[in-house]
C-alpha cells in the first residue's frame, strides 16, 4: 500500500520578462502545456512494461505511476485490483481513505460501487430469466405491482425487462446528487413512491440507447415482486455469496462505518456515507477484490451488443449489452466494462473475456476520470489489448488545453490592444456611439452569452464536463470569463469617430 503523506502541487515558472508580445506567447504556451509532463508520461514519465510482462512488473509500474497521477489530480485514495488468466493476480491501495484522520486506503475498504451496481444487478435478473421466472420480452408491467409506467407520447407496453437491461426502454437518467442521498438510518421515501416520481418515457422504447438509472431501479422492483424477497437479500443469495463477494452488499450494514472511506467532491469537500432509496442502479457496496471476483465471473457470460451508443458515451464504447458497455479492441477482441460516478466517488472495471485479463479501479474522489484513463491505457498496453477507448479522455484533455490557450492568447491580445488605445485616447466609454455598431453588438452578445453560460454552469449541481476534465475545467472557466469580459469591454469602447475606422 502506498502512503502519500506529502502531496505537493506543481507551480508555474517565474514571471516572464521582456516585451508584452513575448509575455502573451509564453502564457499561451504554458496554458497549452500545463500538465504536459503528466500527459506525456503520467506526472513523471515512466514506460509501461510491454505486453505479457509479469504482473509484478506491472505492479511496480503502478507503484511509480499512480501516486504521481494522484498528486496531479488531487485524488486522496485509490484501490486497484488486477486480474490475469481469470484469477486475482494483484491488489494494491494508495493514499488515504480519510484525509482528516490520515487513515490509509486499503484493498479491503468498502466503497460505493455506484453504477458498477448495474452490471451486478443485471446478473441477478439474468438468473431469473434463465430459470424461466421472467420473460425478458414481456411488458415489464406484468412484473410490477401498484406502480404503472404512465402512457403519454409513447406506449408503456414497449418497456420490457430486456430493454431495461440494455438501456433502451426510453426511460430517463433520473435524479442524481445530494437530492437523492440519505444518511444511513435516516427516513427516506419508499421505493414505490420514489420511482413513481421518476418514471416517464422520454423516447420510444426500443429505438435507441438512453442511459438510465430509473430503468435499473425499476428492475429492483421486478426482482422483489418475482422472488418475494427483498432485493438486497435476493442479490446476496443469488449473486454475491456464490461469487465469493464476501464484503459486498446492497444494504448498508453497521460494520461498513469503520471500513468505508470518506468521499470527496470536485473541490475536495468531504462527503459522509449515504444511501439511496432504490439500489439497483447504484447502491452496491463492495471492496476492490470483491469487484475483481465479479469481473472474473463476467468473463463466462455471453456479451452480445444490443444497442449502439451515440453521443458522449459513444467515444468510450461501441455498444451496450445487458448491464455492460462493450467495445471492440484493435485486435478484434471484445472488452466489457462499466464505470460508476457518484457524490465523492468514481469506480471502474474492465475485462477481456477471451484473454482472462481485467482491472478494477476505485477512488474516493470525483476528480478521477483522467486518472482512470491513464491507468487503463497502461493496463491495456500491459495486457496486450493495445488501447481501450477510455484513453480518449487523455487526448481530449490535451485538445481542451490547446483550445484554452488560443482563447487566452486572443483575449490577452485584444485586452492589450484596447488598453493601449484607451491610453492613447483613441477609445473611450461611449456605448451608444454609432461607430461599428454591428460588430460591437456581436461582441456584446458573445460576451454576455459566455458570462451567462458560466453563471448557469456554476448554479448546476452536476456538470458532466467538470467531472471529465477536473484539472482543466477551472482554468477553462476563468479563461472564458476573461474572454467574455474583454468582449464586453470592446463593445463599449468604440474608437473615436475622429480616429481610425473600425471597432
Amino acid at each position: 500500500m502506498r502512503d502519500r503523506r506529502n502531496r505537493g502541487r506543481r507551480r508555474g515558472p517565474a514571471k516572464a520578462r521582456g516585451r508584452v508580445a513575448v509575455l502573451l506567447v509564453v502564457l499561451a504556451a504554458l496554458t497549452a502545456a500545463s500538465g504536459a509532463g503528466c500527459d506525456a508520461g503520467g506526472a513523471g514519465s515512466t514506460t509501461a512494461p510491454g505486453p505479457r510482462a509479469s504482473v509484478t512488473a506491472f505492479s511496480q509500474q503502478l507503484d511509480d505511476r499512480v501516486p504521481r497521477l494522484m498528486d496531479r489530480y488531487d485524488i486522496p485514495g485509490v484501490s486497484i485490483a488486477v486480474v490475469e488468466n481469470r484469477e486475482l493476480a494483484w491488489a494494491g491501495a494508495y493514499g488515504y481513505a480519510d484525509l482528516g484522520e490520515e487513515r490509509p486506503m486499503t484493498t479491503d475498504a468498502v466503497c460505493r460501487a455506484e453504477s458498477i451496481s448495474k452490471s451486478v444487478t443485471a446478473r441477478g435478473v439474468m438468473k431469473l430469466i434463465e430459470e424461466g421466472r421472467i420473460d425478458p420480452d414481456a411488458p415489464v408491467e406484468r412484473y410490477l405491482e401498484s406502480i404503472d409506467i404512465p402512457d403519454g407520447k409513447f406506449a408503456a407496453e414497449g418497456v420490457t425487462v430486456a430493454r431495461l437491461l440494455s438501456n433502451t426502454a426510453g426511460l430517463p437518467l433520473g435524479r442524481v446528487g445530494p437530492a437523492v442521498e440519505y444518511a444511513p438510518g435516516r427516513e427516506m421515501p419508499s421505493k414505490r413512491s420514489y420511482l413513481a416520481e421518476e418514471i416517464r418515457l422520454v423516447q420510444e422504447p426500443g429505438t435507441g440507447f438512453v442511459y438510465s438509472n430509473v430503468g435499473f431501479n425499476l428492475l429492483e422492483l421486478v426482482v422483489e415482486n418475482v422472488t418475494g424477497q427483498r432485493f438486497d437479500s435476493y442479490m446476496q443469495e443469488a449473486v454475491l455469496e456464490p461469487l465469493g463477494m464476501r464484503d459486498a452488499s446492497y444494504a448498508w450494514e453497521k460494520r461498513m462505518a469503520a471500513l468505508m472511506p470518506t468521499g470527496y467532491e470536485l473541490d475536495g469537500t468531504p462527503v459522509p456515507p449515504y444511501v439511496y432509496p432504490v439500489n439497483g442502479s447504484g447502491g452496491l457496496f463492495a471492496d476492490t477484490e470483491d469487484l475483481a471476483r465479479f469481473a472474473i465471473a463476467t468473463m463466462d457470460q455471453q456479451h452480445t451488443p444490443v444497442a449502439e451508443i451515440p453521443g458522449l458515451f459513444g467515444f468510450v464504447a461501441d455498444a451496450y449489452g445487458f448491464g455492460h458497455f462493450i467495445e471492440t479492441l484493435p485486435d478484434g477482441r471484445r472488452a466489457v466494462w462499466h464505470g460508476g460516478q457518484g457524490h465523492g466517488w468514481m469506480t471502474h472495471f474492465h475485462a477481456i473475456p477471451e484473454s482472462g485479463d481485467g482491472i478494477v479501479i476505485l477512488t474516493n474522489s470525483q476528480r478521477s476520470w483522467p486518472f482512470m484513463s491513464y491507468v487503463l491505457t497502461d493496463w491495456a498496453r500491459w495486457s496486450g489489448a493495445g488501447r481501450v477507448k477510455f484513453g480518449i479522455i487523455v487526448w481530449a484533455s490535451r485538445v481542451l488545453r490547446a483550445a484554452l490557450a488560443l482563447v487566452v492568447l486572443g483575449a490577452l491580445g485584444r485586452a492589450y490592444q484596447l488598453g493601449r488605445e484607451v491610453i492613447r485616447k483613441e477609445r473611450r466609454v461611449t456605448p451608444l456611439s454609432p461607430a461599428a455598431r454591428v460588430s460591437r453588438a456581436i461582441q456584446a452578445g458573445a460576451g454576455a452569452l459566455i458570462i451567462s453560460s458560466l453563471a448557469w454552469a456554476l448554479s448546476q449541481p452536476y456538470i458532466f464536463v467538470s467531472w471529465i476534465f477536473p484539472a482543466t475545467a477551472g482554468p477553462a472557466g476563468w479563461g472564458l470569463l476573461f474572454a467574455g469580459i474583454v468582449l464586453l469591454a470592446g463593445s463599449i469602447l468604440p474608437r473615436n469617430l475622429t480616429g481610425r475606422a473600425g471597432a
